[in-house]
């Protein structure tokens, strides 16, 4: 009588436990990832595949299921095993593409997304199937990426201490998940019937997975250029190359956008994403271009430096509100500390406009005598 223990366990006593909100800090931008749903294989394909060939096929797809449902995304190593997984699922579907095993339309293969909305799509179409699962690989590409870049032991500190060997992990995993997209618009999509590539989710569509393929691309480039920095045998004119590759491919990550639906909550994030990166990297663009027109010996490339190095200001300037608008946006995101070539160019970037606008003040004072001068009657 009045014995706790005797009250059945399924009645929760005292107060309720908050729930614990893990609030993750982003260095490469990983979308929702899709994860495969449990299908029957056997009923549909039996009489049309040889058995042990439709045993493999089954149990390595019941393997990637079960890693998912386990939480494999939260590690380097665990992710990593479950790249494995699904490339030795890949090699066993492709090879039953064959028109003798008429997989296609056979069975329909389940995917959801591990999304806020959860979204299941269910098609059938072995080419949908193959899709989803080289789009996996190259969005758990990009969650190891990030992995690398975002060490658990610097979650609690204000500074994120990457090694050169994780950088250099980290950019062929970007270039990893680049090459994968590409191959599913130009070497998947292609397969696919117009009316199955309408109910494809918008994850998938061309423009989506083109804008992430120039992300990735975007974030090695950035990856490349804080390398170069570190570098003491990198030039200023290499420094200014990568800073211009990579606000191109930003910018080409933002156009493969304008028609697509980036309604939902990781689109608006990606967009957002994407704004403040270019910001980044334009404002590293300009101040490299600044400190190479400065070298020159006439008083107008040292007018034109320093225009390109205040402008540089204000895209950084600029560049900390538009990551401020993309961690607060839904997932909300921890605020990332100043690292790599960020790091850098938040210490330079200051002090040269500082030292050159004073260096070169009276060449503007002169400029605006002359044209004082010459626009009187």
């Amino acid at each position: 009588m009045g014995c706790t223990s005797s009250i059945p366990k399924r009645y929760p006593m005292g107060r309720k436990k908050k729930k614990h909100i893990s609030i993750h800090e982003v260095a490469v931008f990983v979308p929702a990832v899709r994860v495969p749903v449990a299908v029957d294989l056997i009923r549909p394909l039996r009489g049309l595949v040889p058995r042990d060939l439709l045993d493999k096929l089954s149990a390595l797809r019941g393997r990637i299921v079960l890693l998912t449902e386990e939480n494999y995304l939260s590690s380097v190593p665990t992710v990593s095993e479950l790249q494995r997984a699904l490339e030795e699922y890949l090699r066993v579907l492709l090879g039953m593409l064959k028109p003798e095993h008429r997989l296609e339309a056979s069975v329909e293969f389940k995917w959801k997304s591990l999304g806020d909305d959860g979204h299941e799509t269910c098609l059938a179409s072995a080419w949908y199937e193959v899709l989803s699962v080289v789009h996996m690989m190259a969005i758990l590409s990009l969650l190891e990426a990030n992995l690398m870049l975002v060490p658990k032991d610097s979650l609690d500190s204000c500074e994120r201490k990457v090694s050169e060997d994780s950088k250099r992990v980290a950019i062929d995993l970007l270039l990893k998940a680049s090459g994968c997209l590409e191959y599913c618009v130009h070497q998947i999509l292609v397969h696919l019937p117009m009316q199955i590539r309408k109910s494809l989710p918008n994850d998938l569509q061309d423009g989506i997975l083109e804008s992430i393929s120039s992300q990735a691309l975007a974030q090695g480039v950035e990856m490349q250029l804080g390398l170069a920095i570190e570098s003491e045998k990198a030039t200023l004119s290499v420094k200014r190359r990568l800073a211009c590759e990579e606000v191109s491919y930003f910018s080409e990550a933002h156009n493969w956008l304008s028609g697509c639906d980036t309604s939902d909550a990781y689109g608006k994030k990606l967009l957002l994403y994407i704004k403040w990166k270019y910001l980044e990297a334009k404002a590293a663009a300009y101040y490299y271009h600044g400190l190479i027109v400065d070298k020159g010996s006439e008083p107008s490339n040292h007018v034109s430096a320093v225009c390109c190095l205040f402008a540089a200001d204000e895209l950084l300037i600029a560049s900390k509100r538009a990551s401020l608008s993309f961690c607060l946006a839904a997932p909300v995101t921890r605020v990332p500390p100043t690292w790599g070539v960020m790091k850098h160019l938040h210490k330079k970037i200051p002090e040269v406009v500082s030292k050159k606008s004073q260096m070169y003040g009276y060449l503007f004072e002169q400029d605006k005598n002359e044209y004082e001068t010459s626009d009187q009657p």
